[in-house]
């Protein structure tokens, strides 16, 4: 029997039903934060911190439209890309793109695979790289195999909210340095300046704030955390409305709760490589990639900073690795689910197959990053993927507004400008970031 359940009306009994996007925050500080944006700053110095605000901002009105169709209708994300009218050959040719980002994604992860090997070395162990990333991907399968999401989700926002909060210190810690950060940088920063080289910048929004792999995963979250359970069926009548329009509230401040959290972390990650890498002449590389990211602390905290950073970023880059293996699971079920490979009669088949899925995953991502061996690489493959399907998702939601959005949930004039102006500038990154693929290929 389907539960119905009307949304909290007061800000407190909304805060207290928040989850989908605080777990998508959890997965959002991971290596955009940690390694991209980082890289960003430390490559083009403070010219690019419009670029990264702006960026993390504008994707929260396609999270919420996704989500929307999610919530009304009770379809999985990639249910709702096999909607979008088009040539089919069997699913989408919607579905069939994002397979593409999905298989880059695996090159991101491997590379956080490679990030913890780094860091396990910066603490002193002496295991072998082959052996660092068996147990990282190993205990990251296991857990998710017995059922420990629970516990990990708990303690991994925990933690990271706990690193984004000491990063943003960290930043004001720079002002008894010699990489203080001036009211001259940050203006410098907000002046809608471009670099020579703006490759990296397209690479980045991709992963920063919401990227295209947390856009996907967002409605699978808001339909394992009961938002569309509780508003049920659209049976045409006023009350499912007024629950419709409740939990659309909720998740309404869902998305711009996260928005705040990944935006403040995204900004102190870019601020801290502007002022210290960038200050340092300090690059990103993948052999040093842990060595060079470390300095971000040591020049607020010194040697104290380094154990704090190798905490922190094990937390971020494992949390991350756990998390997107667990949305990950759940996106393959589905995939094989609607080729037909999977026949999932049930809730328990669809269980069970999530579980297969948590083993063969990080096993896969395991063997990416034994085979290529570049962190830097590996995620930066992924960060390209996801700006580049970024277009493709701003259509759909797009086609979801105006073509399967209940008339009585339809959002008001100046978000639907806003979602526009979000779409429009997304495909403009879409577009430019597959100008320069095709350049590399010529």
């Amino acid at each position: 029997m389907t539960e119905i359940k009307d949304a909290p009306k007061t800000p407190k009994g909304i805060l207290k039903q928040l989850g989908p996007g605080l777990i998508v925050s959890a997965n959002i500080v991971g290596s955009g934060e940690l390694i991209v944006t980082t890289k960003l700053g430390a490559d083009v110095g403070f010219t690019l911190l419009w670029f990264i605000i702006f960026g993390c901002l504008i994707k929260v009105f396609l999270q919420v439209e996704l989500g929307r169709y999610t919530l009304s209708k009770g379809r999985t994300a990639l249910e709702a890309l096999n909607s979008v009218p088009g040539p089919k050959l069997v699913v989408s040719w919607l579905v069939w793109l994002w397979v593409l980002m999905f298989v880059a994604t695996f090159f991101q992860l491997s590379g956080m695979v490679g990030g913890i090997a780094q860091v396990a070395g910066l603490a002193g162990s002496t295991l072998s790289n082959t052996a660092l990333a068996i147990l990282i991907t190993g205990s990251c399968a296991v857990l998710l195999f017995v059922g420990r999401y629970g516990f990990i989700e708990k303690f991994s926002t925990t933690a990271i909210a706990t690193f984004a909060l000491f990063t943003i210190f960290a930043v004001f810690s720079l002002y008894w340095t010699e990489y203080g950060i001036t009211a001259g940088n940050i203006k410098e920063g907000l002046s809608f300046g471009l670099p020579d080289q703006f490759v990296i910048a397209f690479a980045a929004f991709g992963v920063i704030g919401v990227g295209a792999a947390e856009l996907i995963y967002y409605p699978y979250w808001c339909l394992e955390k009961g938002y569309a359970r509780n508003v049920g069926p659209d049976d045409g009548s006023e009350a499912w409305v007024k629950r419709a329009q409740g939990w659309m509230r909720v998740l309404k401040w869902d998305a711009f709760v996260s928005m705040v959290i990944y935006t403040g972390a995204t900004v102190a990650f870019y601020l801290l490589g502007a002022a210290v890498l960038n200050g340092k002449n300090l690059g990103v590389t993948n052999e040093t990639l842990m060595v060079d990211l470390s300095e971000l602390y040591r020049a607020s905290f010194g040697n104290f900073g380094l154990w704090v950073f190798i905490i922190g970023a094990f937390v971020v880059l494992y949390s991350t690795i756990f998390i997107s293996t667990a949305s990950n699971s759940r996106l393959a079920t589905d995939l094989f689910h609607l080729l037909r490979v999977l026949k999932i009669n049930n809730e328990a088949d669809r269980k069970k197959w999530i579980r297969v899925a948590c083993i063969a995953l990080p096993t896969l991502y395991c063997l990416f990053y034994l085979s290529v061996g570049k962190p830097v690489t590996l995620v930066t493959i992924g960060a390209v993927a996801q700006a580049l399907m970024l277009p493709f998702l701003s259509f759909a939601a797009l086609y979801y507004l105006y073509c399967k959005t209940h008339a009585a949930l339809r959002p008001h004039f100046a978000w639907i400008v806003f979602l526009w102006i979000s779409a429009i500038l997304m495909t403009a990154v879409g577009i430019f970031q597959l100008a320069k693929e095709i350049e590399k290929i010529g």
